[in-house]
């Protein structure tokens, strides 16, 4: 059945020809349908109380960045992806497995750990959290959220898609259905809802409660559950977290209209961590190591996001060491004063 869904699809009415649809043209229907749904129970019942501006604003970048996105890449994207399976799709590793329900699910679960390893990527390297950052830059997380997604990502995230479908093998038919699977998740769980039995599902399935801990404004909050439909992924690499975010979105950015999330996306000029809760003294301490690293190259431009990681690196690791001392010594107890040379970011 599903070596058929790349098929034209003719509904006769009364023995004349009816339209005809592409299977394009059914996976546009079913995402519009579930975005109209969700969207409805975020004004009737959403979780989260948000002011109207913010949601608005939120509203309107995204839908901005969905229709750019959907202009300039997504026929690109899909096309690109169908030729390949077209083309490659018997040639990768499970081209030689006899047809069964396992073929058709395998490279559902693949694809899904493939999109969760390169989520985890986007937060680990400075140059991919650059274009990622634009995502996590909502302060006001509902279903338009999901379409937040800069230009270049997009391409890079096509790219990776490709390459699994040439080495894994991936029919034509099940490229459409993980697509549009995939699509329709990410809308879900990126949806400002809760509902009862959530946790319990959420043993299994990625839900809107478990993502917001990924949108979290604490860098250590939104480096958790990366992903994208199964949620045993983070269980099993040790991403998983079940807590309620304080904050959504990036502290130190407030709300971009469509122009400037574009350019938001190129610059570096943004440190990925929100400040430490409880710890001012800290997190004084990191912007001061930050700031005499940048004072050793003159203040050279676009290093503003390695120098701020490197010193908070630095700060916490020496803080957590004299915290482990403490325990050690319980009678020796005194206030931590960093010698000068860590407060000005020496290595």
């Amino acid at each position: 059945m599903l070596s058929n869904m790349s098929s034209i699809i003719t509904l006769p009415a009364n023995g004349l020809s009816g339209p005809e649809f592409t299977t394009g043209d059914l996976k546009v229907f079913a995402v519009l349908t579930v975005f109209a749904v969700l969207f409805t129970l975020e004004a009737l019942w959403g979780y989260r109380q948000q002011p109207a501006k913010m949601i608005r604003r939120s509203y309107l970048t995204n839908l901005g960045t969905f229709l750019l996105n959907d202009t300039l890449m997504s026929l690109l994207s899909v096309s690109s992806l169908l030729m390949l399976a077209e083309r490659f799709g018997h040639w990768g590793l499970l081209h030689s497995m006899e047809d069964s329900i396992g073929k058709t699910l395998l490279p559902f679960f693949l694809l899904d750990l493939t999109l969760y390893l390169w989520h985890r990527v986007n937060h680990r390297f400075a140059w991919l959290w650059m274009f990622h950052k634009v995502h996590h830059s909502d302060r006001s997380m509902n279903v338009t959220t999901a379409f937040r997604l800069h230009l270049v990502e997009v391409l890079l995230t096509t790219v990776i898609k490709g390459i699994f479908i040439v080495v894994v093998g991936v029919s034509t038919a099940i490229v459409l259905v993980n697509e549009l699977v995939i699509t329709l998740f990410v809308m879900f769980h990126h949806a400002n809802l809760s509902f009862k039995g959530e946790s319990e599902f959420g043993r299994l399935l990625i839900m809107p409660s478990l993502h917001r801990v990924h949108h979290s404004s604490v860098r250590e909050e939104h480096d958790k559950n990366f992903g994208a439909v199964f949620s045993c992924w983070d269980r099993l690499f040790g991403s998983w977290a079940e807590l309620e975010p304080q904050e959504i979105g990036l502290s130190n950015v407030e709300a971009l209209s469509f122009m400037e999330l574009l350019k938001f996306g190129f610059s570096f000029n943004y440190p990925s961590t929100a400040p430490l809760p409880g710890l001012p003294a800290l997190n004084a301490m990191i912007a001061e190591a930050a700031y005499y690293r940048a004072e050793k190259r003159g203040f050279a431009s676009g290093y503003e996001f390695c120098d701020w990681l490197e010193a908070e690196k630095e700060i916490l690791a020496r803080f957590r060491g004299v915290h482990r001392s403490r325990q050690n010594k319980p009678n020796g107890w005194r206030i931590f004063m960093p010698p000068a040379s860590l407060a000005r970011g020496a290595v």
